[in-house]
């Protein structure tokens, strides 16, 4: 039987190149597929912060943190709530992504070039118990070059393959159908799409010049999931999570459309956790858009005052940065679609960071005189500049005139200012005194118990309306489409499964496409910098597991 190729891989994203480059470097012959132009290489994660999770790394042991195999484990599976009979096999990636991650993953990526920034973010804070969601402890790593910087030493493996002659990279070609003979999965069908020059994220034209059929030993699937598609995210929201919002911003390009897991799916691949979805609470509009309805994600640190639709503060513990989903479940009951971070300039300029490696000039171009000069700044300059355009941003120097200001964003008299003020002066009252039995203030105060917090994320106690550190400033946030954490069902091997729980011979998956990991690695909820690593994980594992199946 003749085939193309030992292996087709169906997207360029992170996952795929990780597949791609084990492939190569077990002498396999590879065909990339990918619907978008060549300059689209890496997908999703050359937008990403580079945020990865590891336990007990030198970073943290330099930032003073004690951290365990166990405790990262009590956090996931905390954090995860597997309560479904599907969650066998993502509780089985999730402890194997767990000895990975504090293990052989930060010596492996160490070994082909990345570094990381020396400071350790602390991500997904929890408020619950021991048992309950949340970090324990600051584990998320921020890789020096972010997105791109991760990116790149598996798309230089990938582009050395092809030049060995061992891969043909196929941009431009989207895949419709999924076949099998004898049994085996092996046919890959689709349209070849007009040739585009369109820039990294933005449409690229569904123009069709032809068809194509592609035959090899194995397919491995690492298309993606659906955040691009409002259409399908609004489809697959779960009741539990209330009404999904009518307005909605995209953390992702539109192709991220989620349509290669249903062709996966017709070929008779079990997709398992479609329900379950992770979408961010504190997006806001890009003020310079590269997709369709381009939102960016505030990381914030703990001081702002979250405020509903209606000006009454979030209950405990949504504080920024501890819950996305309980937030994200709170914010879908009240009615509204948006919610409002009211600090000032003090607070700003120690604790807004924005997630994007385009946001993120000096860590992604790895400039230390840029990590330097930010650190100097009132306020970096990314954030400066949605102060100054950003559609969301409110700046005032009075609060009545910022109340106006909020009103005039939404275009609705939601906002009183008595209500507002209310809750901002009860805040600042608490502030003043060491006791204190508002436990957001009790959380600034631990977090700057953390060196890595205290020396670059989260200001020092005080009160909003100190005119000192104004002026003031309002923010809208809007819910922000990212990760699906369900996807194809696979076994630790990335082999994917059939409804019946038996291997699809021929067909694997990986990356956001597999749920991370199993169709669902993640459980409900995730820790954070645990996308990036279940890509590069399950990635790897697809690519090993196909090399050997195709000797």
């Amino acid at each position: 039987m003749t085939y193309d190729a030992d292996v087709i891989v169906i997207g360029a994203g992170l996952a795929g190149l990780v597949a791609t480059a084990e492939l190569v470097d077990a002498g396999r012959k590879v065909i990339l597929l990918d619907q978008e132009p060549e300059q689209s290489m890496g997908g999703q994660a050359h937008w990403s912060f580079g945020g990865l999770f590891f336990v007990d790394s030198p970073e943290q042991r330099r930032m003073r943190v004690r951290d365990s195999r166990a405790l990262a484990l009590q956090d996931w599976f905390g954090t995860a709530g597997f309560d479904r009979e599907e969650d066998a096999w993502p509780r089985r990636w999730a402890e194997a992504y767990v000895d990975f991650a504090a293990g052989e993953k930060r010596p492996w990526l160490h070994a082909r070039g990345v570094r990381f920034f020396p400071v350790v973010g602390w991500a997904e804070r929890g408020g619950y118990d021991a048992n309950g969601h949340g970090n324990s402890v600051p584990r998320f790593h921020i890789t020096w070059g972010t997105g791109p910087g991760l990116v790149e030493p598996f798309e230089r493996r990938v582009r050395a393959g092809v030049a060995r002659g061992l891969v043909r990279l196929a941009f431009r070609h989207r895949v419709t159908g999924l076949a099998t003979t004898a049994g085996a999965l092996d046919t890959v069908t689709g349209e070849v799409l007009a040739p585009s020059r369109a820039v990294r994220g933005t449409a690229s034209g569904r123009e069709s010049t032809g068809t194509f059929t592609l035959r090899a030993q194995a397919v491995v699937v690492t298309s993606g999931g659906i955040g691009g598609n409002h259409d399908l995210v609004r489809t697959q929201w779960p009741a539990r999570l209330g009404t999904p919002p009518k307005r909605l911003l995209s953390g992702v390009p539109a192709h991220v459309d989620g349509l290669m897991l249903g062709i996966a799916e017709a070929a008779g691949a079990s997709h398992i956790n479609k329900d379950r979805m992770w979408h961010y609470t504190e997006g806001i509009e890009n003020w310079n858009p590269i997709w369709a309805r381009h939102g960016i994600r505030i990381l914030p640190g703990p001081s702002s005052l979250w405020l509903d639709a209606t000006g009454r503060r979030l209950p405990v513990p949504l504080f920024p940065g501890f819950d996305t989903l309980g937030t994200l479940d709170h914010i879908t009951r009240t009615g509204h679609d948006h919610t409002w971070f009211v600090l000032n300039e003090r607070i700003i300029g120690k604790e807004f960071a924005l997630s994007g490696s385009e946001q993120n000039p000096d860590l992604t171009g790895k400039s230390v005189r840029g990590v330097v000069e930010r650190a100097r700044q009132a306020v970096p300059g990314p954030v400066r500049a949605f102060m100054e355009q950003g559609a969301d941003f409110v700046v005032e120097r009075d609060l009545a005139s910022l109340v106006r200001g909020m009103n005039a964003v939404t275009k609705e008299d939601l906002l009183d200012e008595d209500t507002v003020r209310r809750e901002i002066v009860a805040r600042d009252r608490e502030i003043a005194n060491p006791f204190t039995k508002d436990l957001q203030v009790t959380a600034i105060h631990g977090a700057r118990r953390y060196l890595g917090d205290k020396l670059i994320r989260t200001a020092a106690p005080h009160r909003i309306l100190d005119p000192k550190a104004g002026p003031l400033i309002a923010v809208r946030l809007s819910i922000l489409t990212r990760k699906s954490l369900g996807g194809l069902e696979t076994d630790l091997s990335s082999r994917v499964l059939t409804p019946g729980g038996e291997p699809l011979p021929g067909l694997y998956a990986a990356g956001e496409a597999a749920g991370f990991g199993g169709g669902g690695v993640h459980g409900y909820r995730a820790l954070e910098g645990t996308f990036l690593g279940g890509c590069i994980f399950s990635g790897r594992a697809a690519g090993r597991a196909a090399a050997a199946a195709t000797v």
